[in-house]
Protein backbone atom coordinates (compact mmCIF):
# COMPACT_ATOMS: atom_id res chain seq x y z
CA UNK A 1 0.00 0.00 0.00
CA UNK A 2 1.42 3.45 -0.99
CA UNK A 3 1.32 5.60 2.39
CA UNK A 4 2.00 8.62 0.69
CA UNK A 5 -1.13 8.56 -1.70
CA UNK A 6 -3.31 8.23 1.63
CA UNK A 7 -1.57 11.23 3.25
CA UNK A 8 -4.70 13.54 2.64
CA UNK A 9 -6.45 11.32 5.59
CA UNK A 10 -4.11 10.85 7.49
CA UNK A 11 -3.82 14.52 8.52
CA UNK A 12 -7.24 13.85 10.14
CA UNK A 13 -7.10 10.51 10.69
CA UNK A 14 -4.31 10.20 13.03
CA UNK A 15 -4.94 12.96 15.53
CA UNK A 16 -8.90 11.36 15.54
CA UNK A 17 -7.84 8.30 16.70
CA UNK A 18 -5.36 9.03 19.12
CA UNK A 19 -7.61 11.42 20.66
CA UNK A 20 -10.01 8.73 21.07
CA UNK A 21 -7.75 6.72 23.08
CA UNK A 22 -6.29 9.11 24.77
CA UNK A 23 -8.23 9.15 27.80
CA UNK A 24 -7.90 5.23 28.01
CA UNK A 25 -3.97 5.42 28.01
CA UNK A 26 -4.06 8.17 30.15
CA UNK A 27 -5.82 5.83 32.79
CA UNK A 28 -3.00 3.20 32.48
CA UNK A 29 -0.46 5.96 32.58
CA UNK A 30 -0.85 10.27 33.11
CA UNK A 31 1.33 10.85 30.35
CA UNK A 32 0.89 8.00 27.71
CA UNK A 33 -2.29 9.57 26.02
CA UNK A 34 -0.88 12.64 25.59
CA UNK A 35 2.55 11.20 24.27
CA UNK A 36 0.25 9.56 21.78
CA UNK A 37 -2.05 12.75 20.80
CA UNK A 38 1.25 14.80 20.21
CA UNK A 39 2.75 12.11 17.76
CA UNK A 40 -0.49 11.95 15.73
CA UNK A 41 -0.33 16.08 15.47
CA UNK A 42 3.36 15.56 14.42
CA UNK A 43 1.97 12.78 11.71
CA UNK A 44 -0.75 14.95 10.27
CA UNK A 45 2.07 17.78 10.45
CA UNK A 46 4.25 15.31 8.32
CA UNK A 47 1.19 14.30 5.93
CA UNK A 48 0.03 17.99 5.61
CA UNK A 49 3.92 18.19 4.04
CA UNK A 50 3.42 15.57 2.11
CA UNK A 51 0.46 16.63 0.33
CA UNK A 52 1.90 20.20 -0.11
CA UNK A 53 4.61 18.80 -2.07
CA UNK A 54 2.48 16.57 -3.87
CA UNK A 55 -0.17 19.42 -4.80
CA UNK A 56 3.21 21.68 -6.31
CA UNK A 57 4.27 18.89 -7.73
CA UNK A 58 1.08 18.39 -9.75
CA UNK A 59 1.51 21.78 -10.66
CA UNK A 60 -0.66 23.11 -8.37
CA UNK A 61 -3.12 21.17 -9.66
CA UNK A 62 -6.30 19.84 -6.98
CA UNK A 63 -6.20 16.25 -5.86
CA UNK A 64 -8.87 14.72 -4.68
CA UNK A 65 -9.16 11.90 -2.34
CA UNK A 66 -12.57 9.75 -2.32
CA UNK A 67 -13.31 8.47 0.94
CA UNK A 68 -14.40 4.51 0.47
CA UNK A 69 -13.67 4.88 -3.50
CA UNK A 70 -17.14 6.37 -3.77
CA UNK A 71 -17.21 9.15 -6.91
CA UNK A 72 -18.68 12.36 -5.85
CA UNK A 73 -21.56 13.91 -5.41
CA UNK A 74 -22.12 10.96 -3.85
CA UNK A 75 -19.27 10.02 -1.92
CA UNK A 76 -17.63 12.80 0.37
CA UNK A 77 -14.13 13.95 -0.62
CA UNK A 78 -11.13 15.39 0.81
CA UNK A 79 -9.59 18.21 -1.88
CA UNK A 80 -5.99 19.07 -1.86
CA UNK A 81 -4.69 21.95 -2.83
CA UNK A 82 -2.12 24.81 -2.88
CA UNK A 83 -3.77 27.22 -0.70
CA UNK A 84 -5.39 24.90 1.97
CA UNK A 85 -2.33 22.84 2.39
CA UNK A 86 -0.67 25.87 3.19
CA UNK A 87 -3.38 26.58 5.88
CA UNK A 88 -2.86 22.99 7.17
CA UNK A 89 0.69 22.57 7.66
CA UNK A 90 0.11 26.21 9.89
CA UNK A 91 -2.20 24.21 11.66
CA UNK A 92 -0.70 21.80 12.58
CA UNK A 93 2.35 22.64 13.12
CA UNK A 94 1.12 25.46 15.73
CA UNK A 95 -0.49 22.94 17.33
CA UNK A 96 2.54 20.51 17.48
CA UNK A 97 4.37 23.03 19.19
CA UNK A 98 1.73 24.84 21.45
CA UNK A 99 1.45 20.26 22.96
CA UNK A 100 4.66 20.59 24.33
CA UNK A 101 3.81 24.28 25.62
CA UNK A 102 0.94 22.74 27.68
CA UNK A 103 2.29 20.10 29.55
CA UNK A 104 4.08 22.60 32.51
CA UNK A 105 0.67 23.67 33.11
CA UNK A 106 -0.69 20.70 34.03
CA UNK A 107 1.97 19.08 35.94
CA UNK A 108 -0.21 18.96 39.26
CA UNK A 109 -3.21 17.38 37.26
CA UNK A 110 -4.60 14.52 37.87
CA UNK A 111 -4.94 11.62 35.08
CA UNK A 112 -8.29 12.40 34.21
CA UNK A 113 -7.83 16.24 33.60
CA UNK A 114 -5.01 15.77 31.85
CA UNK A 115 -6.26 12.90 29.36
CA UNK A 116 -9.19 15.09 28.89
CA UNK A 117 -7.53 18.45 28.15
CA UNK A 118 -5.10 16.50 25.62
CA UNK A 119 -8.48 14.58 24.42
CA UNK A 120 -10.08 18.14 23.79
CA UNK A 121 -6.97 19.31 22.18
CA UNK A 122 -6.28 16.57 19.79
CA UNK A 123 -10.19 16.95 18.23
CA UNK A 124 -9.46 20.96 18.05
CA UNK A 125 -6.87 19.88 15.69
CA UNK A 126 -9.34 17.26 13.97
CA UNK A 127 -12.12 20.14 13.58
CA UNK A 128 -9.75 22.38 12.19
CA UNK A 129 -7.83 20.23 9.55
CA UNK A 130 -11.17 18.72 9.03
CA UNK A 131 -12.48 21.92 8.53
CA UNK A 132 -9.85 23.11 5.57
CA UNK A 133 -9.22 19.75 3.72
CA UNK A 134 -13.00 18.70 3.18
CA UNK A 135 -14.51 19.39 -0.23
CA UNK A 136 -17.97 18.64 1.16
CA UNK A 137 -20.19 21.24 2.71
CA UNK A 138 -21.91 18.91 5.20
CA UNK A 139 -19.21 17.64 6.26
CA UNK A 140 -17.89 20.82 7.03
CA UNK A 141 -20.56 21.23 9.63
CA UNK A 142 -19.52 18.30 11.11
CA UNK A 143 -15.81 19.25 11.43
CA UNK A 144 -17.23 22.84 12.36
CA UNK A 145 -19.04 21.15 15.50
CA UNK A 146 -15.74 19.09 16.89
CA UNK A 147 -14.27 22.51 16.56
CA UNK A 148 -15.97 24.36 18.66
CA UNK A 149 -17.08 21.51 20.93
CA UNK A 150 -13.55 21.30 21.74
CA UNK A 151 -12.90 24.83 21.92
CA UNK A 152 -15.85 24.94 24.25
CA UNK A 153 -14.02 22.57 26.38
CA UNK A 154 -10.67 23.87 26.35
CA UNK A 155 -12.03 27.61 26.99
CA UNK A 156 -13.28 26.39 30.23
CA UNK A 157 -10.95 24.31 31.90
CA UNK A 158 -9.41 28.29 32.23
CA UNK A 159 -10.93 28.39 35.57
CA UNK A 160 -14.40 30.07 36.92
CA UNK A 161 -14.66 32.79 34.65
CA UNK A 162 -13.54 31.06 31.86
CA UNK A 163 -16.71 28.61 32.41
CA UNK A 164 -19.15 31.83 31.87
CA UNK A 165 -17.28 32.38 28.79
CA UNK A 166 -16.96 29.25 27.48
CA UNK A 167 -21.00 29.14 28.19
CA UNK A 168 -21.38 32.67 26.33
CA UNK A 169 -19.04 31.34 23.42
CA UNK A 170 -21.65 28.22 23.62
CA UNK A 171 -24.80 30.17 22.89
CA UNK A 172 -23.47 32.36 20.04
CA UNK A 173 -21.64 29.73 18.79
CA UNK A 174 -24.82 27.21 18.38
CA UNK A 175 -26.57 30.26 16.27
CA UNK A 176 -23.56 30.75 13.72
CA UNK A 177 -23.66 26.69 13.59
CA UNK A 178 -27.39 26.31 12.66
CA UNK A 179 -27.92 29.60 10.23
CA UNK A 180 -24.53 27.85 8.65
CA UNK A 181 -27.17 24.75 8.34
CA UNK A 182 -29.56 26.76 7.05
CA UNK A 183 -27.24 27.78 4.14
CA UNK A 184 -26.60 24.42 3.33
CA UNK A 185 -30.17 23.88 3.08
CA UNK A 186 -30.78 25.83 0.84
CA UNK A 187 -27.96 25.05 -1.52
CA UNK A 188 -29.17 21.55 -1.38
CA UNK A 189 -32.61 22.55 -2.17
CA UNK A 190 -31.01 25.17 -5.79
CA UNK A 191 -28.27 22.48 -6.18
CA UNK A 192 -29.21 18.65 -5.35
CA UNK A 193 -25.62 18.70 -4.47
CA UNK A 194 -23.10 18.55 -1.41
CA UNK A 195 -20.03 18.61 -2.86
CA UNK A 196 -18.14 21.95 -3.02
CA UNK A 197 -17.19 21.60 -6.70
CA UNK A 198 -20.10 20.39 -7.96
CA UNK A 199 -22.63 23.05 -6.26
CA UNK A 200 -19.80 25.08 -7.85
CA UNK A 201 -21.03 23.90 -11.43
CA UNK A 202 -24.55 24.16 -10.73
CA UNK A 203 -25.07 27.01 -8.36
CA UNK A 204 -24.96 29.53 -11.23
CA UNK A 205 -28.10 29.92 -12.81
CA UNK A 206 -29.09 30.66 -9.24
CA UNK A 207 -26.67 33.52 -8.48
CA UNK A 208 -29.17 36.35 -9.15
CA UNK A 209 -32.50 34.56 -7.29
CA UNK A 210 -32.88 35.96 -3.55
CA UNK A 211 -32.89 32.01 -2.53
CA UNK A 212 -29.14 32.71 -3.21
CA UNK A 213 -28.84 35.70 -1.23
CA UNK A 214 -30.30 34.50 1.93
CA UNK A 215 -27.74 31.15 1.85
CA UNK A 216 -24.66 33.66 1.23
CA UNK A 217 -26.08 35.67 3.88
CA UNK A 218 -26.25 32.63 6.58
CA UNK A 219 -22.73 31.57 5.33
CA UNK A 220 -21.61 35.53 6.05
CA UNK A 221 -23.20 35.31 9.50
CA UNK A 222 -21.87 31.73 10.55
CA UNK A 223 -18.54 32.41 9.61
CA UNK A 224 -18.58 35.72 11.09
CA UNK A 225 -19.67 34.39 14.39
CA UNK A 226 -17.09 31.71 13.88
CA UNK A 227 -13.93 34.31 13.04
CA UNK A 228 -15.28 37.01 15.80
CA UNK A 229 -15.62 39.48 13.02
CA UNK A 230 -17.36 42.77 14.13
CA UNK A 231 -20.19 43.41 14.87
CA UNK A 232 -20.44 39.63 15.83
CA UNK A 233 -17.39 39.06 18.35
CA UNK A 234 -18.82 39.52 21.55
CA UNK A 235 -18.14 35.95 22.43
CA UNK A 236 -14.43 36.46 22.18
CA UNK A 237 -13.01 38.81 24.73
CA UNK A 238 -13.62 37.11 27.35
CA UNK A 239 -12.85 33.29 25.81
CA UNK A 240 -9.36 34.80 25.15
CA UNK A 241 -8.72 36.32 28.04
CA UNK A 242 -9.81 33.31 30.19
CA UNK A 243 -8.84 30.07 28.09
CA UNK A 244 -6.86 27.79 29.55
CA UNK A 245 -3.21 29.26 29.14
CA UNK A 246 -1.58 26.33 27.74
CA UNK A 247 -4.34 26.38 24.84
CA UNK A 248 -4.68 30.25 24.33
CA UNK A 249 -2.12 30.34 22.01
CA UNK A 250 -3.86 27.83 19.36
CA UNK A 251 -7.09 28.70 20.10
CA UNK A 252 -6.36 32.63 19.34
CA UNK A 253 -3.43 31.46 16.58
CA UNK A 254 -5.79 29.26 14.71
CA UNK A 255 -9.49 29.42 15.31
CA UNK A 256 -10.56 31.89 14.37
CA UNK A 257 -8.65 31.65 10.90
CA UNK A 258 -10.05 28.90 9.86
CA UNK A 259 -13.46 30.12 9.35
CA UNK A 260 -12.00 32.99 7.70
CA UNK A 261 -10.52 30.64 5.28
CA UNK A 262 -13.73 28.49 4.99
CA UNK A 263 -15.83 31.90 3.75
CA UNK A 264 -12.67 32.69 1.62
CA UNK A 265 -13.24 29.58 -0.02
CA UNK A 266 -16.98 29.40 -0.34
CA UNK A 267 -16.72 33.34 -1.74
CA UNK A 268 -14.52 32.72 -4.04
CA UNK A 269 -13.91 29.39 -5.10
CA UNK A 270 -17.75 28.16 -4.68
CA UNK A 271 -19.75 30.87 -5.66
CA UNK A 272 -17.32 33.01 -7.26
CA UNK A 273 -17.52 36.83 -6.35
CA UNK A 274 -18.62 38.07 -9.90
CA UNK A 275 -22.16 38.10 -9.32
CA UNK A 276 -24.84 41.02 -8.23
CA UNK A 277 -25.37 39.07 -5.05
CA UNK A 278 -21.81 38.29 -4.00
CA UNK A 279 -20.70 42.41 -4.73
CA UNK A 280 -23.58 43.64 -2.28
CA UNK A 281 -22.02 40.59 -0.08
CA UNK A 282 -17.94 42.17 -0.51
CA UNK A 283 -19.52 45.26 0.67
CA UNK A 284 -20.57 44.52 3.25
CA UNK A 285 -17.71 42.63 4.39
CA UNK A 286 -16.19 45.55 3.11
CA UNK A 287 -17.57 47.58 5.99
CA UNK A 288 -17.83 45.11 8.91
CA UNK A 289 -13.50 44.82 8.29
CA UNK A 290 -13.32 48.70 8.17
CA UNK A 291 -16.12 49.11 11.62
CA UNK A 292 -13.48 46.16 12.80
CA UNK A 293 -10.08 47.55 12.60
CA UNK A 294 -10.95 50.69 13.92
CA UNK A 295 -12.92 49.46 16.79
CA UNK A 296 -10.67 46.43 17.27
CA UNK A 297 -7.33 48.82 17.50
CA UNK A 298 -9.66 51.43 19.98
CA UNK A 299 -10.93 49.09 22.39
CA UNK A 300 -7.19 47.19 22.78
CA UNK A 301 -5.71 51.16 23.27
CA UNK A 302 -8.19 50.79 26.43
CA UNK A 303 -6.78 47.55 27.88
CA UNK A 304 -4.50 46.96 30.76
CA UNK A 305 -4.83 43.48 30.74
CA UNK A 306 -2.57 41.80 28.39
CA UNK A 307 -4.47 39.01 27.52
CA UNK A 308 -7.72 41.25 26.66
CA UNK A 309 -5.68 43.70 24.71
CA UNK A 310 -4.45 40.87 22.44
CA UNK A 311 -7.96 39.64 22.23
CA UNK A 312 -9.24 43.15 20.74
CA UNK A 313 -6.01 43.32 18.87
CA UNK A 314 -7.88 39.91 17.13
CA UNK A 315 -10.86 41.76 16.02
CA UNK A 316 -8.95 44.57 14.19
CA UNK A 317 -6.19 41.87 12.46
CA UNK A 318 -9.48 39.72 11.18
CA UNK A 319 -10.66 42.70 9.96
CA UNK A 320 -7.62 43.25 7.87
CA UNK A 321 -8.51 39.47 6.21
CA UNK A 322 -12.28 41.03 6.07
CA UNK A 323 -10.64 43.80 3.85
CA UNK A 324 -8.57 41.80 1.56
CA UNK A 325 -11.80 39.23 0.75
CA UNK A 326 -13.75 42.25 0.30
CA UNK A 327 -11.39 44.11 -2.43
CA UNK A 328 -12.03 41.21 -4.79
CA UNK A 329 -8.82 41.28 -6.49
CA UNK A 330 -5.60 39.43 -6.81
CA UNK A 331 -3.42 41.78 -4.60
CA UNK A 332 -6.57 41.94 -1.86
CA UNK A 333 -6.60 37.89 -1.99
CA UNK A 334 -2.80 37.56 -1.66
CA UNK A 335 -3.54 40.00 1.29
CA UNK A 336 -5.84 38.02 2.76
CA UNK A 337 -4.10 34.89 2.77
CA UNK A 338 -0.84 36.28 3.96
CA UNK A 339 -2.34 38.16 6.75
CA UNK A 340 -4.36 34.69 7.99
CA UNK A 341 -1.49 33.09 7.91
CA UNK A 342 0.68 35.77 9.46
CA UNK A 343 -1.40 36.66 12.47
CA UNK A 344 -1.50 33.03 13.12
CA UNK A 345 2.17 33.17 14.12
CA UNK A 346 2.31 36.41 15.68
CA UNK A 347 -0.83 36.25 17.94
CA UNK A 348 0.17 32.52 18.53
CA UNK A 349 3.66 33.80 19.88
CA UNK A 350 2.20 36.73 21.94
CA UNK A 351 -0.08 34.30 23.85
CA UNK A 352 2.48 31.82 24.55
CA UNK A 353 4.82 34.94 26.14
CA UNK A 354 1.52 35.98 27.83
CA UNK A 355 1.46 32.11 29.21
CA UNK A 356 4.55 31.95 29.98
CA UNK A 357 4.40 35.57 32.03
CA UNK A 358 1.36 33.78 33.66
CA UNK A 359 3.07 30.90 34.61
CA UNK A 360 5.96 32.44 36.39
CA UNK A 361 4.73 35.73 38.23
CA UNK A 362 0.60 35.25 37.65
CA UNK A 363 0.87 38.49 36.38
CA UNK A 364 -1.37 40.15 33.40
CA UNK A 365 -1.23 43.84 34.11
CA UNK A 366 0.50 45.53 31.02
CA UNK A 367 2.08 48.22 33.62
CA UNK A 368 3.63 45.45 35.96
CA UNK A 369 6.16 44.18 33.35
CA UNK A 370 8.89 46.72 34.21
CA UNK A 371 12.51 44.99 33.62
CA UNK A 372 10.98 41.87 32.57
CA UNK A 373 13.48 41.86 29.50
CA UNK A 374 16.55 40.79 31.94
CA UNK A 375 14.33 38.00 33.64
CA UNK A 376 13.10 36.52 30.65
CA UNK A 377 14.90 37.43 27.67
CA UNK A 378 13.70 35.03 25.13
CA UNK A 379 9.99 36.12 25.62
CA UNK A 380 11.27 39.21 25.60
CA UNK A 381 12.90 39.30 22.09
CA UNK A 382 9.67 37.27 20.62
CA UNK A 383 7.42 40.00 21.71
CA UNK A 384 10.16 42.73 19.85
CA UNK A 385 9.50 40.27 16.81
CA UNK A 386 5.70 39.85 17.72
CA UNK A 387 5.06 43.39 17.91
CA UNK A 388 7.24 44.66 15.07
CA UNK A 389 5.37 42.01 13.12
CA UNK A 390 2.02 43.63 14.15
CA UNK A 391 2.48 47.19 13.40
CA UNK A 392 3.82 45.84 10.21
CA UNK A 393 7.64 46.99 10.50
CA UNK A 394 9.97 44.77 7.65
CA UNK A 395 11.33 42.30 7.11
CA UNK A 396 8.66 40.71 9.51
CA UNK A 397 5.71 39.05 8.29
CA UNK A 398 2.94 41.53 9.09
CA UNK A 399 4.90 44.42 6.87
CA UNK A 400 4.19 42.03 3.72
CA UNK A 401 0.45 41.03 4.13
CA UNK A 402 -0.14 45.17 4.66
CA UNK A 403 1.53 45.28 1.34
CA UNK A 404 -0.59 43.60 -0.73
CA UNK A 405 -3.65 44.81 1.12
CA UNK A 406 -2.66 48.15 0.13
CA UNK A 407 -1.70 47.04 -3.20
CA UNK A 408 -5.23 45.56 -3.73
CA UNK A 409 -6.84 48.88 -2.07
CA UNK A 410 -4.89 51.17 -4.68
CA UNK A 411 -5.53 48.92 -7.70
CA UNK A 412 -8.97 48.74 -6.83
CA UNK A 413 -9.25 52.83 -6.30
CA UNK A 414 -10.14 52.10 -2.90
CA UNK A 415 -8.46 54.92 -1.10
CA UNK A 416 -10.72 54.56 2.12
CA UNK A 417 -9.11 51.32 2.53
CA UNK A 418 -6.06 52.53 2.67
CA UNK A 419 -6.27 55.19 4.78
CA UNK A 420 -8.35 52.51 7.45
CA UNK A 421 -4.91 50.28 7.02
CA UNK A 422 -2.50 53.46 7.80
CA UNK A 423 -4.48 54.78 10.98
CA UNK A 424 -4.79 50.98 12.13
CA UNK A 425 -1.22 50.74 11.46
CA UNK A 426 -0.44 53.81 13.70
CA UNK A 427 -2.99 52.82 16.39
CA UNK A 428 -1.28 49.46 16.81
CA UNK A 429 2.32 51.32 17.51
CA UNK A 430 0.50 53.09 20.30
CA UNK A 431 -0.89 50.31 21.94
CA UNK A 432 1.49 47.16 20.86
CA UNK A 433 4.96 50.23 21.68
CA UNK A 434 3.73 50.40 25.07
CA UNK A 435 4.49 47.12 25.87
CA UNK A 436 8.36 46.92 24.79
CA UNK A 437 8.43 50.82 26.96
CA UNK A 438 7.31 48.20 30.07
CA UNK A 439 9.58 45.67 29.69
CA UNK A 440 12.75 47.34 28.08
CA UNK A 441 12.58 50.85 29.95
CA UNK A 442 10.36 50.86 33.12
CA UNK A 443 12.14 50.47 36.12
CA UNK A 444 11.93 46.61 37.14
CA UNK A 445 9.04 45.46 39.08
CA UNK A 446 8.82 43.36 42.15
CA UNK A 447 6.80 40.38 40.94
CA UNK A 448 6.28 37.48 43.34
CA UNK A 449 7.77 34.30 41.85
CA UNK A 450 5.15 30.95 41.63
CA UNK A 451 7.00 29.02 39.96
CA UNK A 452 10.50 29.56 40.42
CA UNK A 453 13.40 29.73 36.91
CA UNK A 454 13.86 26.34 35.57
CA UNK A 455 16.77 27.85 33.56
CA UNK A 456 18.54 31.09 33.57
CA UNK A 457 15.85 32.09 30.66
CA UNK A 458 13.17 31.64 33.29
CA UNK A 459 10.65 29.24 31.98
CA UNK A 460 10.84 25.55 31.36
CA UNK A 461 12.39 24.25 28.16
CA UNK A 462 9.19 22.87 27.10
CA UNK A 463 7.49 26.93 27.11
CA UNK A 464 10.98 28.65 25.81
CA UNK A 465 11.43 26.37 22.90
CA UNK A 466 7.72 27.07 21.20
CA UNK A 467 7.98 30.91 22.39
CA UNK A 468 11.32 30.80 20.29
CA UNK A 469 10.35 29.03 17.51
CA UNK A 470 7.16 30.96 16.32
CA UNK A 471 8.66 34.65 17.26
CA UNK A 472 11.95 33.20 14.87
CA UNK A 473 8.75 32.15 12.59
CA UNK A 474 7.20 35.77 12.22
CA UNK A 475 10.99 36.10 10.85
CA UNK A 476 10.91 33.49 8.69
CA UNK A 477 7.67 34.02 6.99
CA UNK A 478 8.79 37.97 6.44
CA UNK A 479 11.84 36.96 4.47
CA UNK A 480 10.39 34.10 2.29
CA UNK A 481 7.46 35.83 1.89
CA UNK A 482 7.89 35.83 -2.07
CA UNK A 483 8.67 33.22 -2.13
CA UNK A 484 5.48 31.99 -0.37
CA UNK A 485 3.57 33.96 -2.76
CA UNK A 486 5.10 33.32 -6.10
CA UNK A 487 5.31 29.01 -5.06
CA UNK A 488 1.92 28.62 -3.32
CA UNK A 489 -0.90 31.44 -3.05
CA UNK A 490 -0.10 33.01 -6.74
CA UNK A 491 -0.45 29.17 -8.47
CA UNK A 492 -3.72 28.28 -6.08
CA UNK A 493 -5.50 31.59 -7.24
CA UNK A 494 -9.17 31.57 -7.66
CA UNK A 495 -10.60 31.10 -11.64
CA UNK A 496 -12.90 34.17 -10.72
CA UNK A 497 -9.03 36.43 -10.27
CA UNK A 498 -7.64 35.23 -13.22
CA UNK A 499 -9.84 35.43 -15.88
Amino acid sequence: MNLGAHSPVFIVLLPLSASLLCLALSRLNKHLGAWVVQLSILGAFASSVASLREVLAEGGKSIHYWMGNWAPPIGIEFAIDPLNTSVLCMITFISLVVSFYSRPFLQNEDWLHYGGYYTLYGLLTVGLCGMTVTGDVFNMYVYLEIMSLSGYGLIALGGKKSMVAAFRYLLVGTIGASLYLIGIGYIYAMTGSLNMADIGQRIQPFVHTPLFAFAVACFLIAFGIKMALFPLHGWQPDSYTFSHPGAAGFISGCMSKVPAYAMLRYFFYVFGVHNSVMEALMNVLGIMGICGILIGSVMALAQYDFRRMLAYSSVAQLGYIAVGMALGNVHGFIGAVLHLINHAFMKCCLFLVVGGITYRYGEVNLYRLGGLNRKMPVSSIAVVLAVLSMVGIPPTCGFFSKWYLMLGAYEGGQNIYIAVLVISSLLNAVYYFRIIEQMFIQREASLPEIHEAETGLGLPVSMLVPIAVTGLAILFLGIYSSTLVTNIINIGLPEVLIK
